[in-house]
This record gives C-alpha cells, structure tokens and sequence, in this order.
C-alpha cells in the first residue's frame, strides 16, 4: 500500500519531513476494519508528533488521525460494520495512522459516514467532534438540552475543535455560547458557527467578558494557549465552575482556583482507545449521532481548505497551515495518485 510517513522526528521545513512509503496492506484484527481511506484532514496532534515522536526503530511512523472512507474487509468479530459501508474516524494513537491507501481501526471507534457529505468534507469532523462532543457532555458534564441560565467561554472558536464544539453547544444545550477569536474573518465564523458573543483573545479574557456584561462564566473550554490565558481563566470562571482543558501547558498553577471550589477536566479523546476502556464503543454511538445530526442539518462541516490529493508535498502544505496558527476550521486532503 501506499503511505506517507517519517522515519526521524523533524520541522516540516526538514528535506524528510514527510516522505512517501510502500508497505505492505495490513491484515484485519478480530475487531478491526481494514478501510480504503479516501479522504483525511490534519490536526495539531500530527504536527506535534511529526515534531517529537519517535518512529518504531529501524521503522517509519505512519501519521494521520481524521479518516473518511470505505471498509474493504472486516475481523472475525466484527459485528458494526461490513465490507462496503462508508465510515469516518479519528483513529488511535498507538497505531499506524491514516495517511495511507489502507488502515485498520477498531469498530469501536468507527461511526457511519454522514451520507450527506462526501468524503473530504466528513473527513474534517471526527477528531474534532469526539473531543468536542466528549468536553462538553463526558468532562463539563452539560445534559443534552441543558445549560440554561450557565454560560460557556470557548477559547479559539475558529479552530477545528472550537468549530465544532461552539455548533454543539449552540444547537444541542441552552448554554450562552462566548467564543474568542482575534480577526475580522475569525470572528465571522465563530458567529456563522453559532457564537452568541465573540470576544477578542489578544486581549484579558475576563476583561472581555465584562466589556458584553458577562463578568463570570459557568464553563470553560481552554483550547490553546492555556498557560498564557490561565490568570484570565482563574478571574473569569464563576465559583463552583468548571474548566476544561485540551491543549499540552508546560504547569499549571490550580491553587488559586480552591477559593471558588473550580473543578478541572482534561480532555483526550486517545483515552477510550489507548485504554481499551469499557466504554470504549462510545465513541461509535457519538460518532454514529454527530453523522445523523449532520444528514439533519444540525451540525455542518468545518471543512474549509481542501489542498488536493494526497501525496507528501500536500500533506506538507497543510502541516505548514496547521503550525502558522492562522487556519479556519478544518484543511482536508482527498484522494491518492
């Protein structure tokens, strides 16, 4: 099979960054789907791995985590899927990724592919949508249709988890919907999103929560930036409030929260998977109704950069427009050859 990897962690700028490999096609598990990837998208997760991780020695790493595709074979256990279904994912990050013609994923974490997307705009949702979906129902504990009279601050509503999550929170709870962003386009579309107010995260937080009459809020999603916002955070949550985090903060000082009892929550949506948790199928019925809500019409794709077919020069290029921090929702690639 075809893929694209590296063999030593590097800059994208590096000549190796990322270099194209032909490996043998991988055989399905008992619960694994072998799948005919057609589309993906990339994520901050693959630029930091592409940065640090080390490759299996003597091996190359394969990266790629958002996949849209078809399942060409199934395991001896498999009981969700069969050969032919349309599927997307986010994968697992002990195992080979899906920045190849073919990858297996356990059907745990697999949902059906909305049939209204194709397979580049469905490949912009599953990383993003799990984590979104489990912050703000698993971690922040919001009900579904809850949140009335609370409020939720997103930090970096334009990004791809920021994208999604303010169009859940939006349409799905009854919480005030506050994104941050720090451009006249950002701004747009964390509106267009469903943001009730945005706020301008070039400057204190809570100061621009006060300047919209919101001196405190329930809830927050701090998405980047989290060391360099957390004075902020710490003056902004209300007491008794809730804080979560998905981004990696050298330290974090959580003392000064015990005055207001703030209770914090980390979000990795690798932990289901990189645990075989026993709830580990949740992410197929999460996935399974974010694809229904998306054929309702819901939620929508956050697609918006496709950079073409997938190859090493243009997985490089949308490496290249994830590390400027200057991207809108999600950049996707489709299709090999």
């Amino acid at each position: 099979m075809f893929a694209i990897g590296y063999r030593t962690p590097s800059p994208i700028t590096a000549p190796n960054s990322l270099v194209e490999l032909d490996l043998p096609k991988p055989t399905p598990g008992p619960r694994d789907l072998l799948v005919a990837v057609e589309a993906i998208s990339v994520n901050p997760v693959d630029v930091k791995q592409r940065a640090a991780a080390a490759p299996p020695p003597g091996g190359a790493r394969i990266l790629g985590f958002d996949a849209a595709g078809t399942v060409e074979a199934v395991g001896a256990e498999v009981t969700l899927f069969r050969p032919g279904d349309q599927v997307f994912y986010a994968g697992a990050i002990d195992r080979p990724g899906s920045n190849a013609t073919h990858q297996l994923v356990d059907e745990r974490i697999v949902g059906p592919k909305p049939r209204s997307l194709g397979f580049a705009e469905a490949a912009a949702l599953p990383l993003t949508a799990i984590t979104a979906w489990e912050l703000l129902f698993d971690r922040l504990g919001i009900p579904r249709d809850g949140g009335e009279g609370q409020s939720l601050l997103i930090v970096n509503g334009a990004g791809g988890v920021g994208s999604i999550l303010t169009q859940i929170a939006r349409r799905l709870t009854r919480l005030t919907v506050i994104a941050t962003a720090s451009r006249p386009e950002t701004t747009e579309w964390c509106r267009t999103m469903g943001a009730h107010h945005v706020i301008d995260h070039r400057q204190p937080l809570d100061e621009g929560l006060a300047a919209i009459g919101l001196p405190a809020v329930t809830h927050i999603a701090s998405l980047i930036a989290t060391d360099r916002h957390w004075p902020a955070i710490e003056r902004a949550i209300a007491p008794q409030g809730h804080v979560a985090i998905i981004d990696d903060p050298q330290s974090l000082d959580i003392v000064p929260f015990k005055r207001k009892s703030v209770s914090l929550h980390w979000e990795l949506m690798f932990t289901r998977s990189l645990f075989g948790t026993p709830d580990m199928a949740e992410q197929h019925r999460l996935l399974a109704e974010v694809s229904r809500l998306v054929d309702a019409g819901t939620l929508r794709t956050t697609m918006t950069h496709h950079g073409g077919r997938i190859d090493a020069a243009s997985l490089r290029a949308l490496h290249t427009l994830v590390e400027s921090g200057r991207s809108i929702g999600k950049a996707v690639l489709a299709g090999f050859g």
